[in-house]
């Protein structure tokens, strides 16, 4: 990883493309941005990647999980399209419905990893569900009954018998079902080995062949606060289109093949599309990661990186706060887990200015040149990606420019720029919802996303797109004040560092503004008025920075617990649902902003 000079790798065009962009003027104040450069052809099907590798690499690595006594489970490129290509033989031996989803119900694994490429080999679209929704305490499967009604599967895996079998069964579904462990134990259902050691037969090539660019690759949910997400349907086009254009921003991906450890879970796009289609399309190494950035399991994945050294790192911010303490207590840790990386991306919410800081502090010390620390926009309909910071920022907040291919409208709505999406990459509707996918799109084709964003710098928009929050989550005070929910939390978040883990913001229709306060292990373990008196000097630190009402929390309530993931709370990617929250704390929101506290939870200023 040597370089002429610690900046090398930033100014190569071999490596990263030029920051470059097209500001095209409209009526209204309204704007495009587009890249100059053209999007190149890209494969027909997700398919022709595992193709391509399985022939050009055949004993290279692509894929790794943890073993049952320690180690990894390896896969070469040619065992993976063999092991795919028995499974994609065993679906089309059961002759299920065409129009009807393979769904997969369990975490991120080998055998997860092999349906999703054999059903896309051979034209059935699959749908991950967050396996969260058959875990609930209580056997309550209303939410996930609902999810595979609306899906109406023609198979549905599960890894073991034991964990799914429940809601599977309670479901009254007349789908084939199919378990890794344990399908002795549930009537009908079959084994995942029986479905990966069918023979191969021309049949695969035969629908490998007919697969079309428009043919449904996947069905994603979205996370809504609703109850009923809506099921987003990916394309092989927009798969492959979106990989072609990370494949020309990040130009060092055709020139290094990457090595991931990843966690983030293929029920979302982040995960599922984006980091799993990097590997696909660059013919890289996928090490499963089965830790999470909660406590207890955030070990997990401390430990495989002390074994495996990425090449490109993504995760959420929460999960590069739950790291840093080992970082920063073990310099033989930080070394090895900074020494190979060319990459370090975050997603899925915003990096407070705290986390970026600690990071490069631990860094700085075990590696010659700056860490790279970035970025990207996009969303489940985009699959996933619009922008990518492919430079080298200074601190959290800029999102980048929009990628070759894709063009990215500003529209005025409600004081803010509204961002709004076109390109191959974005998707052609909700599956079976039709009005929805009306209302997606505005009159000249561009997806109406709900971001709102802004340029870093008037006068020069290369420097970079700014996000500012979901247009639909922010309010007015009662003195018509709007207040910039998404920015507001951050600044909060930074604020009460480091014992603030996120916020709420309320005060839709109150006068002045509030947040509930989720804490950190560390802050939960502090007594509470050492705690209040944290969080007040916080809150007068952040008032003293000025911009009035709409930029001051003046009360806050301190939650006894943390976000449930399986209430929706938080998502499987590690962000709060700011409206869902609200909703589910409505007496935590009165008690705030009532008269006497009665338990000493509510923080003045």
């Amino acid at each position: 990883m040597s370089a002429a000079s610690p900046l090398a790798f930033f100014d190569d065009p071999h490596m990263l493309a030029p920051r470059r962009v097209v500001r095209e003027d409209l009526e209204g104040g309204e704007f495009i941005l587009r890249s100059p450069e053209r999007l190149q052809p890209y494969e027909r099907c997700v398919g022709e990647w595992l193709e391509h590798w399985a022939r050009e690499t055949p004993t290279a690595l692509a894929v790794a999980e943890p073993a049952a006594g320690g180690g990894w489970t390896e896969m070469t490129w040619k065992a993976l399209r063999q092991r795919a290509g028995a499974v994609a033989q065993g679906l089309l031996s059961l002759k299920l419905p065409a129009e009807d989803p393979v769904v997969v119900l369990s975490d991120n694994s080998l055998d997860h990893l092999v349906l999703l490429l054999a059903g896309m080999h051979v034209g059935r679209p699959v749908c991950t569900v967050s396996s969260g929704y058959c875990r609930l305490a209580g056997g309550d499967y209303a939410r996930i009954h609902g999810i595979l009604n609306a899906l109406r599967p023609s198979l549905i895996y599960a890894h073991d018998a034991a964990t799914y079998g429940p809601a599977v069964k309670s479901s009254g579904l007349k789908a084939v079902v199919v378990f890794t462990h344990g399908a002795d134990t549930f009537k009908g259902a079959r084994t995942f080995e029986s479905l990966a050691t069918t023979q191969e037969t021309p049949a695969v090539m035969e629908a490998f062949a007919q697969v079309t660019p428009d043919t449904h690759a996947k069905y994603l949910l979205t996370s809504g606060s609703t109850g009923h997400p809506k099921v987003v349907i990916n394309t092989h086009r927009m798969l492959c289109a979106n990989q072609q254009m990370i494949a020309q921003t990040l130009r060092f991906l055709s020139l290094e093949k990457p090595i991931l450890l990843d966690w983030l879970p293929w029920s979302h796009t982040f995960g599922g599309n984006h980091n799993v289609n990097i590997v696909l399309k660059h013919g890289g190494t996928l090490y499963i990661d089965d830790g999470r950035p909660l406590p207890g399991a955030i070990d997990k994945t401390i430990a495989h990186l002390k074994e495996v050294q990425p090449t490109v790192y993504f995760n959420v911010p929460k999960g590069y706060d739950m790291m840093l303490p080992a970082l920063e207590k073990d310099a033989k840790f930080a070394k090895r887990f900074f020494e190979k990386l060319r990459m370090v991306f975050y997603a899925g919410a915003g990096m407070p200015q705290t986390t970026w800081k600690r990071l490069e502090a631990v860094a700085a010390p075990v590696r010659k040149e700056p860490v790279w620390f970035t970025t990207s926009w996009g969303s489940t309909e985009t699959s996933p990606g619009i922008t990518f910071a492919h430079w080298r920022l200074e601190g959290p907040g800029v999102i980048g420019l929009p990628m070759p291919g894709a063009e990215l409208k500003f529209t005025p709505n409600a004081g803010k720029l509204e961002m709004r999406v076109r390109g191959p990459h974005v998707f052609p509707g909700y599956r079976d919802n039709e009005q929805a996918t009306n209302d997606a799109f505005d009159d000249e084709g561009f997806y109406c996303i709900g971001d709102a964003g802004y340029l870093l710098d008037l006068q020069d928009p290369a420097c970079g797109v700014v996000f500012n929050g979901r247009v639909a989550e922010d309010f007015k005070l009662t003195t018509g004040t709007w207040v910039s929910v998404g920015t507001l939390r951050l600044k909060v978040v930074a604020a009460l560092a480091p014992w603030v883990q996120d916020a709420v913001i309320t005060g839709h229709d109150q006068s002045h503004i509030g947040a509930l306060l989720f804490l950190t292990e560390a802050g939960r373990a502090q007594p509470l008025q050492a705690m209040k008196a944290h969080l007040v000097k916080g809150l007068q630190a952040l008032r003293a920075e000025g911009g009035g009402s709409s930029q001051t929390p003046v009360r806050a309530l301190v939650l006894a617990d943390g976000p449930s993931m399986a209430a929706g709370e938080i998502t499987d990617k590690g962000y709060i649902n700011q409206r869902l929250v609200l909703q589910r704390r409505a007496e935590d929101v009165k008690a705030l902003y009532a008269g006497p506290d009665a338990d000493g939870r509510v923080v003045w200023l």
